[in-house]
């Protein structure tokens, strides 16, 4: 596991989500631990590293 920190797509906030480095790629909604809103996490790993972060709105 490894702890990633980002900004928040709808509040703003500097906020941390531990991300699971043992599967590769991943898709998943998480919610804001501020704002309690949806995220689309999209995050890919290489030998536990990690290459890939995106944290988005579900909004359209």
């Amino acid at each position: 596991m490894k702890e990633h920190f980002f900004t928040c797509p709808y509040c703003w906030e500097h906020i941390s989500m531990l991300l699971d480095n043992s599967i590769l790629k991943q898709k998943y909604i998480e919610d804001c631990e501020v704002c309690c809103n949806p995220i689309q996490v999209s995050v890919s790993f290489e030998s536990s590293e990690l290459l890939d972060f995106q944290a988005d709105s579900i909004e359209q």
